[in-house]
């Protein structure tokens, strides 16, 4: 499955669980401004490089309808929830081992500790009132974190990807992303299972993790999330 088909299902299971914690209309269906996101097809795999700066615009488009449209924060909250996740954990699954290991890339440990970061201001944000000052403060600063993420990522780590991957390699490792990142379309921030936090601490070089249970895991990786 390529682009971000399935999130259909998501978004469903995204407005389930937000009625239920009392912070959309139990009646609320998948928003209708939103809905192209599933009504992607198959087409020829892009690179890994352009389907991450693709995400990245789609964040910024969301970003953008979050701070100028309050009324639409209720259905766009669960795409940009959606779209982050999926998008850290194709990248932490494929794209940062590979980076690491084939162009020498010595930032994935800091790009993980941003993810931490982004991931914990995404699962405040999600517990907020969506018409509260607090909730205006939580944007703010996830769109920062978000922004500082991207501009490493798209000054530094993408350039050498595409310098010194072949093109092959990079529609490869497009395919593994494209891959990773459908699989974990229906994950909310801070539901991430075992096996993704122990691949978090091998990104970030944390040592004996294989033998933590996962809430001393967690509580280890939250330590480090840029604060």
């Amino acid at each position: 499955m390529t682009g971000l088909a399935g999130l259909g299902g998501y978004l469903a299971g995204a407005a389930l669980r937000r009625a239920r914690d009392g912070l959309l209309p139990a009646d609320a269906g998948m928003p209708a401004e939103l809905s192209r996101l599933t009504d992607t097809e198959e087409v020829q795999m892009p690179d890994v490089v352009d389907l991450i700066m693709e995400d990245h615009r789609e964040v910024e488009r969301l970003f953008e309808i979050l701070k100028t449209e309050p009324s639409q924060r209720l259905n766009t909250l669960p795409v940009l929830s959606a779209l982050l996740v999926a998008h850290s954990r194709a990248e932490e699954a494929a794209v940062y081992p590979a980076a690491q290991r084939e162009i020498g890339n010595d930032e994935v440990a800091h790009s993980q500790e941003e993810h931490i970061l982004v991931e914990q201001l995404l699962e405040r944000l999600n517990s907020t009132d969506v018409e509260s000052k607090q909730f205006d403060t939580l944007l703010r600063q996830l769109e920062d974190a978000v922004n500082e993420h991207v501009e490493e990522e798209e000054s530094s780590v993408l350039p050498a990807m595409r310098d010194q991957m072949e093109q092959q390699r990079r529609e490869e490792l497009g395919e593994s992303f494209a891959d990773a990142r459908a699989e974990h379309l229906g994950e909310m921030p801070g539901e991430a299972t075992k096996e993704e936090l122990l691949r978090q601490a091998k990104n970030l070089g944390i040592s004996g993790a294989q033998g933590m249970e996962k809430d001393e895991l967690r509580r280890e990786l939250q330590k480090r999330g840029k604060k």
